[in-house]
């Protein structure tokens, strides 16, 4: 099982960032898929969910109506588009499966939201 985050960067507030999370070595298209992000002193949270088939998805408070998850199982990968950024939005972002009743993450991806 192999997750990659891809697409991180530095925005000014107010820009836009898309990630992208490849997945291997499992069968994509059965798993739901979540996106969480870990500031500098803070807790790993829970950013954006989206189910096997792409017809759920819930997100944090904190990014409803800024973000948008995704997903191609045709392509194994699930997206994150971030738009309306904000300092506050600035972390490492990782995505994440559970299969089997563990944990999978990718290796992260930085986004630092600054002027």
């Amino acid at each position: 099982v192999q997750l990659v985050e891809s697409g991180g960067g530095l925005v000014q507030p107010g820009g836009s960032l898309k990630l992208s999370c490849a997945a291997s070595g499992f069968t994509f298209s059965a798993y739901g898929i979540s996106w969480y992000r870990q500031a500098p002193g803070k807790s790993r949270e829970l950013v954006a969910f989206i189910s096997s088939g792409g017809g759920t998805t819930t997100y944090a408070d904190s990014v409803k109506g800024r973000f948008t998850i995704s997903r191609s199982n045709a392509m194994k990968l699930v997206y994150l588009q971030m738009n309306s950024l904000k300092p506050e939005d600035t972390a490492v972002y990782y995505c994440k499966a559970v299969l089997w009743g563990r944990d999978y993450w990718g290796q992260g991806t930085q986004v630092t939201v600054s002027s």
